[in-house]
């Protein structure tokens, strides 16, 4: 026979209240999973904003922007490989960017939209449509068919053959394309655009639900997850971050919401997939009594929808590179303070590596 509750009946009451609204919480404690840091070969140059992705076992870091509107985007391609612990530069790109999209396929790397400095100079924050191929084994780049829209900031994954690039910012619609700023009228976008490879064409899809930007994807059985990001605009002064996991299935064209929260909202993380769970690390924070780098590591699993928090890594840091070679996760470069705080004296060189522990 279960033992009756001492409670009065008004505690009794509001227990069971607690309880049932405690299993509607969007978020849930995350579980702790162990392993280690090292330190591996550091960034030979660094600087902010630039886009990261892993091809035939090495890792590439594209772009990277001077603290500054008015410094030109740098260009860079930066090839580092684990085996050796060395760096190399590589081939710059044709048309120097930063905050653009990126993703790999069948060992190339497609680098979509940004922004770049117009001709003649002025503000660098001018969202562009340029779309590109980089071949790592020949060193070269190839133009491809533009986007449909210009934007920055957005995200990219490949399924099925297909690069789709969800999110970023730009200019309302219809409005003249001009460089971006807390001042210059701009808005998060939901667009969800997929390029084709082998047609090189691109096909409009459907719209992520919450418009966003500077957020962490990742593909997992078929389906891509968008995990926060920066919502109404591009800069920290004019957005809000969030901790919103969206799922949209390509074979369906549809979106749905993932259930549960990332444990931390925020913005300028780095990313990467790993035996079906997406790494989210780093970030910063803002809001009006705070502008700072975090050092958290964390882990969704889709299929049991939950988070686990790993230790956190040595150097916060924003902006940060993520990439996971032969089961090792590296967090390079980035910024060590929130926003532009410390200029370009704060961008970080260091390459930490995760060991994960019993895989």
């Amino acid at each position: 026979m279960a033992k009756q509750s001492t409670l009065p009946g008004k505690h009794r009451a509001l227990a069971v209240i607690l309880i049932a609204a405690s299993s509607l919480l969007p978020f849930a404690p995350a579980a702790r999973a162990q392993g280690r840091w090292a330190k591996a070969a550091p960034l030979p140059k660094t600087s902010e904003e630039f886009s990261c992705i892993a091809a035939n076992g090495k890792i590439f870091l594209i772009g990277g922007n001077p603290i500054g509107d008015t410094g030109s985007p740098r260009g860079l391609v930066q090839e580092y490989d684990p085996a050796t612990d060395t760096w190399t530069l590589k081939k710059p790109m044709p048309v120097a960017t930063h905050h653009a999209a990126i993703a790999e396929y069948q060992g190339k790397i497609y680098v979509m939209g940004g922004a770049v400095q117009p001709t003649g100079g002025g503000p660098n924050q001018f969202p562009t449509s340029n779309a590109w191929e980089y071949d790592p084994a020949a060193d070269s780049w190839k133009a491809l068919a533009p986007m449909p829209s210009s934007r920055m900031a957005a995200s990219a994954a490949e399924v099925g053959g297909k690069i789709y690039v969800i999110g970023g910012a730009s200019v309302h619609p219809g409005h003249k394309l001009v460089s971006l700023s807390p001042s210059v009228p701009h808005r998060a976008l939901d667009t969800n655009e997929a390029y084709d490879p082998a047609t090189n064409k691109w096909e409009t899809r459907s719209s992520m639900p919450t418009a966003r930007n500077h957020a962490a994807i990742g593909v997992v059985n078929g389906k891509i997850f968008v995990i926060g990001g920066r919502l109404a605009a591009a800069y920290l002064a004019s957005g809000t971050d969030t901790d919103v996991v969206e799922q949209y299935d390509p074979a369906a064209d549809s979106w749905g919401t993932a259930g549960l929260r990332m444990p931390i909202a925020r913005s300028g993380m780095g990313w990467a997939t790993f035996q079906d769970r997406i790494y989210i690390a780093g970030g910063q924070e803002y809001d009006a009594h705070i502008v700072a780098a975090i050092r958290a590591v964390e882990a969704y699993d889709p299929a049991s929808n939950q988070w686990t928090v790993l230790p956190t890594m040595p150097t916060a840091r924003h902006g940060v590179n993520v990439a996971v070679v032969n089961n090792r996760l590296y967090v390079i470069g980035g910024h060590l303070q929130g926003g532009f705080i410390g200029g370009e004296g704060a961008n970080s060189d260091a390459n930490e590596v995760y060991e994960f522990a019993g895989r």
